[in-house]
């Protein structure tokens, strides 16, 4: 489609699209979400209920701005000039429309099914997937506070702002969502983790033939018997402290590994040793040494080498990068803007379909193109692409032509990152933006440097201490 046309939808629901991201979130599948949430309007208004859900989906993206500032980038390039309906005329449209139709919406768009097999991590076989939690400021009130109550005090004072709580399924190597979960932090990340896994085991994103990867966390007895009842095989790093699970030694395995129990569930224990050395020439960096326990229900080492699956562990970043990527990026470190929990429930998951669509042209972008690793492209190019392409109204409608680049797409291909190397970074607390107030980990080189990893698998003479 030529740059000079602009095709979008007719009358008052021109409003409604999302750029070039509209071939990925289409008119049809927004009318369903809204259909089968009870959100399509009985009468066609001035802010039909479409054009709302595109407008959630356009502040997902333009994060820094009110609602009428959002909306005057989606009508700058339509050619009917648009009245700007009032701040006050969007809210109660919004409230009209609730946050089911957006829930219903990243069912729609959530999972692997749009992105090729190809760019799948997958490990023996198997789906490589990753599962965390996060939490996401929220504005300070009353309403808010209701259901998002503050955390206690600690010793630097009382919490800033409410907090919300995000679980969220991630298939490693694309990033996609595959499912999520949220509410108050009051309620903790193995309760939703928990809720998560079991929803994701009717649904399909846990079942036979994925691989879940997580933290300490998640070495707890119930959330590893769910797991292992949806069908999917787990790698979770086991705590090593004095309140970690009791991992007595069942039989030991012709590498080093030997098998055990967590509840009625049989697991192989991975001990490893895992040495980082400096390549930058400096001689600043000492050498640095970690140990690791991994307990995997991969069984078979013939299948599934303990040095293989140490180092597919690391994939479990992806999921960190992925918040990241939604706080840091898109967020820019700011609160959302619902002042009540139904605002708060209805723009966190226009977030979550936000993120997916952007993910989703990024997936595109390289289908084709087997030589280029997902990790390669840019979240911000891609970011700020389809935030050009929002403005310019373009690419809304391609008719019978489908192109999966797309001006995101060549702008990721033009701007692709370099290739993923062996580094390392000492994981600290610290802040963003300068700040009067003390950093931990102030004083601790922040840099990321090259290195070799040399992996150890250890054989223990005994069973795990704690």
């Amino acid at each position: 489609m030529s740059d000079s046309v602009i095709t979008h939808a007719p009358g008052v629901f021109a409003v409604g699209h999302l750029g070039e991201l509209t071939q990925v979130v289409p008119f049809h599948l927004v009318d369903e979400a809204l259909a089968s949430a009870g959100g399509l309007q009985q009468r066609v208004r001035r802010l039909p209920s479409r054009v709302v859900v595109y407008l959630l989906l356009a502040g997902a993206l333009f994060t820094g701005l009110g609602w009428t500032g959002i909306w005057s980038r989606l009508t700058a390039s339509l050619p009917a000039p648009l009245p700007v309906p009032a701040g006050s005329s969007i809210t109660a449209a919004m409230r009209r429309v609730g946050p089911k139709p957006l829930k219903a919406l990243f069912d729609l768009v959530k999972g692997p099914a749009a992105v090729a097999a190809t760019q799948m991590t997958r490990f023996a076989g198997r789906l490589v997937v990753a599962i965390d939690g996060t939490q996401i400021a929220l504005p300070d009130t009353p309403a808010n506070l209701q259901v998002f109550p503050k955390a206690k005090a600690g010793q630097n004072g009382p919490a800033g702002y409410p907090m919300l709580r995000l679980v969220t399924l991630v298939a490693c190597g694309t990033r996609t969502l595959l499912d999520a979960v949220f509410g108050t932090d009051a309620t903790g990340e193995l309760t939703y983790a928990r809720d998560l896994a079991t929803t994701a085991g009717t649904t399909g994103a846990l079942r036979p033939g994925t691989l879940l990867l997580g933290d300490r966390n998640f070495s707890a007895t119930a959330f590893v018997s769910t797991v292992a009842s949806t069908g999917a095989d787990f790698l979770i790093r086991a705590k090593t402290h004095t309140t970690a699970l009791k991992l007595p030694i069942g039989r030991r395995l012709p590498d080093g590994t030997f098998l055990s129990r967590i509840g009625e569930v049989t697991v192989r224990v991975i001990e490893a040793t895992i040495t980082l050395t400096p390549t930058d020439g400096t001689g600043k960096r000492p050498v640095t040494r970690s140990t690791y326990r991994l307990v995997t229900s991969l069984l078979d080492p013939d299948e599934a080498p303990a040095t293989a699956l140490v180092r597919l562990y690391r994939e479990r970043w992806e999921i960190e990068t992925s918040y990241c990527e939604l706080k840091s990026t898109i967020l820019g470190g700011r609160v959302l803007r619902g002042r009540h929990p139904a605002a708060v429930t209805q723009e966190t998951w226009a977030l979550l379909v936000a993120y997916q669509a952007l993910r989703t042209a990024m997936s595109d972008a390289v289908l084709h193109r087997p030589d280029i690793d997902p990790d390669r492209a840019a979240f911000t190019i891609a970011l700020n692409t389809a935030r050009d392409q929002i403005i310019r109204a373009a690419g809304i409608i391609t008719h019978t032509r489908i192109d999966l680049v797309g001006r995101i797409g060549t702008a990721i291909l033009n701007g692709l990152l370099p290739a993923r190397r062996e580094r390392s970074r000492p994981r600290v607390k610290k802040r963003a933006i300068s700040s009067k107030y003390r950093a931990v980990g102030r004083d601790i080189d922040h840099r990321t440097h090259k290195t070799t990893v040399h992996i150890e698998i250890r054989t223990l003479p005994n069973p795990p201490d704690g």
